[in-house]
């Protein structure tokens, strides 16, 4: 929901909510809250990248997650991952091989916020939602982190997520 202010559910340290925040406060104080982030990976072991538009507020014209989002205010996950993907990618999960691979928590890692980590298999690329993506690319964990290495922008907790969930170093 680019441009929006989202309202989020402020939580503590055990991920239970004890407030609500608005997404702006949430950067600007490190607040924690809740997010979801998924990889399209194909039968070649490959996640599909896609490249922020230039005028995205965070990380513009950087690579991204397949799926990112935050969890808004009364939401679950699983509601913010269906959501999500469907945004940004125009598919339903309901249609999808898909399955949980992590739960992080920012207490415990380098990573923004709460977060669950989802994988979409599919060997098709999806028809993204050009107000969020410009470009994809399909690359192995080891290509994507050769490009980091080399100076491509990539998003906050991209790489992180990355070497967690698919085990690869630089």
């Amino acid at each position: 929901m680019s441009g929006v202010d989202e309202l989020l559910d402020l939580v503590n340290e055990h991920d239970e909510v004890v407030g609500q925040v608005r997404r702006s406060e949430t950067w600007a104080r490190r607040l924690p809250v809740r997010g979801v982030n998924a990889f399209v990976r194909n039968s070649r072991g490959e996640l599909w990248f896609p490249r922020r538009t230039a005028d995205k507020r965070h990380f513009p014209s950087c690579l991204d997650m397949s799926v990112g989002g935050h969890v808004e205010s009364g939401e679950g996950y699983l509601a913010c991952f269906r959501r999500e993907t469907q945004e940004e990618l125009r598919w339903d999960i309901g249609t999808l091989d898909w399955r949980e691979i992590a739960a992080f928590s920012p207490f415990e890692t380098a990573l923004s916020c709460f977060m669950r980590v989802y994988e979409i298999r599919s060997d098709a690329a999806p028809d993204y939602n050009r107000a969020d993506f410009s470009e994809a690319f399909w690359l192995t964990p080891r290509q994507f982190l050769a490009r980091v290495a080399e100076g491509e922008a990539v998003k906050g907790d991209l790489v992180e997520l990355v070497q967690r969930c698919y085990g690869e170093q630089p």
